[in-house]
């Protein structure tokens, strides 16, 4: 959502970078330039004003002209002052002391409430919840199946004693959800109100008694982040006739430009708390001011890749594929295919990827990534008998074939594959012996502090003298070492050296191998101990 802002702000750091001192002529510009980007992002104008007069502010003071890198130092105001018109900090749900917590969910219809009253539902199960959906959204169509169907998904049990479609009594709905919370041990219920395609009388009076009835925890509002400044219009209607606690934005993965996010919080004054970033029920987590801001200056997210994986991952998994990276065993395709659907299971490889730093300047790389191609590999290597996946030496000509015709794809697929993972094979080998070529400061590299390379031996050295290319000089060096071994025998008198075997130095080989003599060990210089 945030590409083009992103893009922009990081068009505009990368100008001031080199300059050693920054001038007000400088600042200005920039700030001319954020302020541009700002506005295209669709941010509400009264936003746009005091974020750049923050920003310039605090660029003239001496936290920039008395700074080794000014350039580094005014990305840095920038980035803090993206955090405090986010929120600043991370808002929390206010639990009850007394079970259960009530949340009441209000916005427009379209905005995505039902849905995200599934996704609230299942991250709070997650956290060791009992959560209850309750479906008080008794007018729009099937507003109460969809509720169902999407509690099915989540796992999630759903209090919906009316039919909907028109049918029922909202307000009674949502009295009746907390009693029957508190008698099945349900801690948190959450109340999936009414929307409608614009801000009306009847719908906020008809929210403002669901409020009254059952004095909820929290209230949340509900707003597409995609429907730019006229979120803002909306965010205050609801707040002024009904009120509520905090925001949830919806379809933050979306390619609007993202100005309600920036804009809601400094208007309202009503921190984000929950940001859906998809369709799937697990695309939904707290918003974090700090991280978004990171995500928006293309600092990447590293915080929330890592908290994924933490929750995606079991822990039996994790020290499985540990020990066997850790093991002697040489690492075969049947872990590649293990660790690969291990990633598969953190979303889109574009996704993951979009949370590391600088990765906004590799956009259309990541983008052009297709899963598919994952798919298609794991298709390949299913498509392998055990021992060809333990051993993909064993894969000759016929065999890639037969793989080929089985997963539906190229022999060439099949050659590239196993090409690839040779050299995965060769690299997890070197790693595990301690360190990887060409990488400095691993052990067993050269120019590392590891393990160091024998020094080289003169052709004069040890070895002795090399053998000359001339015949009549080679030949008289043939006849020195001759003599020279004739006076080691004489010096060593009547005492003979101890016999060898046949084949390693003395003797006469068996029969069928040739039947010639060894060379004595004598022939050889061999280095002194």
């Amino acid at each position: 959502m945030f590409e083009t802002l992103s893009d922009r702000l990081t068009s505009v750091f990368s100008s001031l970078r080199g300059k050693g001192r920054l001038s007000e002529e400088d600042i200005n510009a920039t700030a001319r330039e954020i302020r541009l980007a700002l506005l295209e992002a669709d941010v509400a104008l009264p936003v746009v004003r005091s974020f750049i007069g923050q920003v310039k502010e605090r660029a003239r003071g001496e936290e920039v002209s008395k700074a080794l890198n000014p350039a580094q130092q005014v990305i840095k105001i920038v980035n803090e002052e993206l955090i405090q018109i986010l929120g600043g900090e991370t808002r929390e749900i206010r639990f009850a002391k007394t079970p259960p917590t009530v949340i009441m969910l209000a916005g427009l219809q379209g905005s995505g409430k039902t849905t995200l009253a599934g996704k609230l539902a299942r991250w709070l199960a997650a956290e060791r919840n009992t959560p209850l959906l309750v479906a008080a959204d008794l007018q729009r169509p099937n507003a109460v199946t969809q509720l169902q169907v999407v509690g099915e998904r989540a796992q999630v049990p759903v209090f919906a004693p009316q039919p909907g479609n028109g049918v029922g009594d909202p307000i009674q709905v949502a009295r009746d959800s907390v009693e029957h919370a508190r008698r099945n041990n349900h801690n948190v219920v959450i109340i999936d109100t009414a929307g409608r395609l614009g801000v009306d009388t009847e719908m906020m009076r008809q929210a403002a008694d669901i409020r009254d009835a059952v004095s909820p925890d929290e209230i949340l509002f509900v707003v597409d982040a995609m429907i730019g400044q006229d979120a803002v219009n909306t965010a205050q209607a609801f707040l002024d006739g009904v009120g509520y606690d905090a925001v949830a934005l919806t379809k933050l993965d979306g390619d609007a430009r993202g100005g309600a996010a920036l804009s809601i919080r400094h208007i309202t004054g009503r921190p984000i708390m929950f940001a859906s970033t998809g369709e799937k029920l697990e695309d939904f987590d707290l918003f974090h001011p700090d991280r978004m801001a990171s995500r928006i200056l293309d600092m990447g997210d590293v915080l929330t890749l890592i908290e994924q994986a933490q929750r995606t991952f079991d822990e039996s998994e994790v020290e499985k594929m540990a020990s066997t990276l850790a093991s002697d065993d040489d690492f075969t395709l049947d872990d590649f295919l293990e660790q690969m659907s291990m990633v598969r299971k953190l979303g889109p490889i574009s996704n993951l990827l979009g949370m590391m730093p600088g990765m906004g300047q590799m956009r259309d790389q990541v983008s052009n990534i297709d899963d598919k191609d994952l798919d298609r590999i794991a298709a390949i290597i299913r498509s392998m008998t055990p021992a060809e996946r333990q051993n993909p030496k064993l894969i000759n000509g016929s065999r890639r074939l037969r793989i080929a015709n089985g997963s539906g794809t190229q022999v060439s697929d099949v050659n590239g594959l196993v090409t690839r993972f040779f050299e995965a094979q060769k690299m997890m080998r070197q790693m595990k012996k301690g360190g990887m070529p060409g990488m400095p400061g691993m052990p067993g590299m050269p120019g590392a502090g590891g393990r160091k390379k024998p020094k080289a031996q003169s052709k004069k050295g040890k070895k002795g003298k090399q053998r000359s290319g001339n015949p009549l000089k080679a030949k008289q060096q043939e006849a020195e070492k001759a003599a020279e071994r004739q006076r080691r025998r004489e010096e060593g008198g009547d005492q003979q050296a101890p016999q060898l075997p046949p084949g390693l130095g003395g003797g006469q080989l068996p029969p069928g191998l040739g039947g010639q003599k060894m060379p004595d060990l004598s022939d050889f210089k061999l280095p002194k101990q």
